[in-house]
C-alpha cells in the first residue's frame, strides 16, 4: 500500500511540471512567427516610401548660367579701355565718356545742364573773342579800350570795374535758371537746358526722330566749342598775336 502511494506521488509531481514546459515552448514559437509575418509587411511597404521620396535638387550650374547680364562687362565707346557708365544710357549724344565716373553720383539731368550750359557760353565765347581780335569795337569806344587785344583786355577791364558788371549780369542769369533747374530735379517733366528759346522756330513741328536730330547737333557743337575755345585762348597767350594766333608761323 506504502509503495503505491509514493508511485503516485511521484506521477503527481512529474505531472505538476509538464505544462509549464509546454506552454513555455508554445510562446516563444508564437513570438518568431508573428515577427516573421510582420516582417514582408515592413519589407512590402519600403519600396512604396522610396517612390514617394522626392527628386534630388537640381545642380547649382544652371542657376550660374542664368545670371543676369548686366552684370557682365561693357566697354566704353569713347574709352575701350574703360567699363561703360550705366547711367550715361538713353541720352542723345552718350558715347560712354566718363573717365571719371560722376555719373556714378550726381545726377544725370544736372549733368547734362551743365555741359549744355558750358557748350553755349562757349560757342558765344569764340564769336566774342575772335570779333575783338578782328577789330569789332564798340562806338563810341572808351579811352581805356584803346589798343586791347581779347588777352590784354580782361587786366585792363579789371580796373577800370567793367568786370564787376559782367560778374553782376552773369549771377543774375543763373540764379534766374535755378527754380527751372529745381524743378527739373523734383520731376517736373522739364529736358535739360530747355528755356522754351527757339526764336527761329527749328523744332516747330518736328518729329521726335528730328528733335533727337537737333539735340545731337546741338551738344555735338557744344563739345567742339569747349574745347576749340581751350585752345584758342592757349594760342593767343603764347603767340600773343591777333586772329587766328599762329604767330610767326602764318607766313
Amino acid at each position: 500500500m506504502k509503495a503505491v502511494l509514493l508511485v503516485s506521488s511521484l506521477i503527481g509531481s512529474a505531472a505538476a511540471f509538464a505544462p509549464a514546459a509546454f506552454t513555455g515552448r508554445v510562446s516563444t514559437t508564437r513570438v518568431f512567427s508573428d515577427e516573421a509575418a510582420a516582417a514582408p509587411e515592413e519589407v512590402a511597404e519600403a519600396p512604396a516610401a522610396v517612390e514617394e521620396a522626392p527628386a534630388p535638387a537640381p545642380a547649382a550650374a544652371p542657376a550660374v548660367a542664368s545670371a543676369p547680364s548686366s552684370s557682365s562687362y561693357v566697354a566704353s565707346q569713347a574709352l575701350p579701355f574703360m567699363e561703360y557708365p550705366p547711367n550715361l544710357k538713353g541720352y542723345v549724344g552718350d558715347a560712354g565718356f566718363d573717365p571719371f565716373r560722376f555719373s556714378d553720383f550726381l545726377p544725370m539731368d544736372f549733368m547734362r545742364e551743365a555741359e549744355l550750359k558750358h557748350g553755349r557760353q562757349a560757342q558765344l565765347a569764340i564769336v566774342g573773342f575772335a570779333a575783338v581780335d578782328l577789330g569789332l569795337r564798340i562806338y563810341p569806344t572808351p579811352e581805356e579800350y584803346e589798343g586791347l587785344t581779347s588777352i590784354t583786355a580782361h587786366d585792363a577791364l579789371v580796373k577800370q570795374g567793367a568786370m564787376g558788371q559782367l560778374f553782376f549780369w552773369i549771377g543774375l542769369a543763373e540764379a534766374i535758371s535755378i527754380p527751372a533747374i529745381v524743378q527739373m530735379l523734383n520731376g517736373s517733366g522739364r529736358q535739360p537746358g530747355d528755356f522754351g528759346l527757339d526764336p527761329l522756330g527749328f523744332m516747330t513741328g518736328a518729329t521726335p526722330e528730328e528733335e533727337a536730330d537737333m539735340m545731337l547737333k546741338e551738344v555735338t557743337h557744344c563739345r567742339l566749342a569747349m574745347l576749340a575755345f581751350s585752345g584758342m585762348v592757349t594760342q593767343a597767350v603764347l603767340t600773343q598775336g591777333p586772329f587766328p594766333y599762329v604767330g610767326d608761323y602764318a607766313a
